[in-house]
């Protein structure tokens, strides 16, 4: 299969190499293509044991804050090299996770060229890679230098597994690399079974530790720093992916009603901007009832702000964003059908009564519903703190796992 896949890297590159650039032209900040070549410029001691965390884009930035930590309290030791494959989630790293890692790089496409290179520079002790991130090339390699390689936090999307299923053969002989599959929750853990995985454990989602100490700033102090009066009703729109889902949204929220409004992608601050009427962008310092939230590493902590959420990428086919961070401020959610993503963590919130998924169609009413109802508003709130509060610890479990893997 290595041969056979790696030969399909060569035949497909026509395809992959230009929407590669395509998708990088679009990104304000460009990445550095010699670290995509596995040309990393490192200063590691040699003498002490390192670990190769990979955590694709600012998601998987984000959740992997609380793990890094627990390494370095568990193991101070060891040198950390963490990886991310967007700009986005290199700018997450470096302005948000200073002193949690040793390096920060760019992934290495996963070319067999580039890999050799990237693992000749680093030789890990183990490598940790984040919730879905898996390349063949790179698992390959990180046994050929006899690497420890694990999946943490990991899951598998009800989206992403019938089409996995079917490439069950790929899968099988991809995951024959890697040592430990450790998911956020059982139904992950049967899928990468199904996959051909051969050890799998729940450890739980480190997500719920993020966001319980994203909770830095009350409900009144940012909204003295945004302006926005103690009477009003705060709605935070959180990481929403794309026209379609921001027009059958900003058409459901009432027009007296503070928006603060998060494009998932920031580039995208333009385009969100032009779809409302009179906004503001946070970038300038600016306020008013319609706010564009366009900078990075806010929006988890901003939650703080609002009476109700509404959480991005589930009123298209996105797969969902985050929504465990409002709720860990005892935020009511609301969100679309999609979210697949999330559907874990989605399914313990409506099961609790923290959050409720409902179509465009009832997403007008249900906000005016939910406005005119303060104390079912507040039942949602206490819920979902609850949920976060039983729900932590999984952080710790990861980082004692790839500690106990270092030589």
């Amino acid at each position: 299969m290595y041969f056979i896949y790696n030969l399909l890297l060569v035949f497909l590159s026509i395809i992959w190499v230009p929407w590669m650039f395509w998708r990088t032209a679009k990104r304000k900040e460009k990445p550095n293509w010699q670290e995509r070549c596995g040309n990393f410029s490192l200063k590691l001691d040699k003498k002490k044991p390192t670990i190769w965390f990979h955590a694709v884009s600012v998601g998987e930035v984000v959740a992997a804050r609380p793990i890094l930590a627990a390494i370095r309290d568990l193991a101070p030791q060891a040198q950390i090299l963490l990886s991310v494959t967007t700009s986005s989630g290199h700018q997450t790293a470096r302005e948000g996770s200073v002193g949690l890692y040793d390096a920060l790089v760019y992934f290495p496409l996963d070319v067999p060229k580039f890999q050799l290179a990237a693992f000749s520079r680093v030789r890990p002790q183990v490598v940790a890679i984040m919730e879905t991130e898996l390349w063949y090339n790179f698992l390959y390699f990180a046994k050929s230098f006899r690497a420890t390689t694990m999946l943490i936090n990991g899951r598998i999307s009800d989206r992403s597994f019938p089409r996995s299923l079917k490439l069950k053969f790929f899968y099988k002989s991809m995951l024959t690399n890697l040592d430990q599959a450790l998911m956020q929750g059982p139904t992950d853990a049967e899928r990468i079974t199904a996959l051909g995985a051969n050890s799998t454990e729940v450890l739980g989602n480190s997500k719920f530790d993020q966001a319980a100490s994203g909770v830095d700033k009350s409900k009144s102090d940012w909204r003295a720093e945004l302006d926005i009066p103690a009477e009003a009703f705060c709605i935070v729109v959180g990481s929403t992916r794309g026209t379609d889902e921001e027009k059958i949204i900003i058409d459901a929220l009432p027009e007296d009603s503070h928006v603060i409004f998060a494009p998932r992608h920031l580039e995208r601050a333009p385009e969100v901007q032009a779809l409302i009427p009179d906004s503001r962008l946070r970038s300038k310092g600016e306020t008013g009832p319609r706010l564009i939230l366009d900078t990075y590493g806010e929006l988890g902590s901003i939650y703080a702000a609002a009476d109700l959420a509404i959480i991005g990428g589930s009123f298209g086919e996105y797969g969902g964003q985050n929504l465990i961070q409002p709720l860990a401020h005892g935020v009511p959610t609301i969100y679309g059908p999609h979210m697949e993503n999330f559907q874990s963590a989605a399914r313990e919130a409506e099961e609790t009564g923290a959050s409720l998924r409902v179509t465009a169609q009832e997403l007008a009413l249900t906000i005016q519903r939910l406005r005119h109802n303060p104390a079912d508003l507040a039942r949602m709130g206490e819920a979902g703190k609850s949920l976060v509060s039983r729900s932590q610890g999984a952080s710790r479990r990861y980082a004692e796992r790839i500690v106990g893997y270092l030589k």
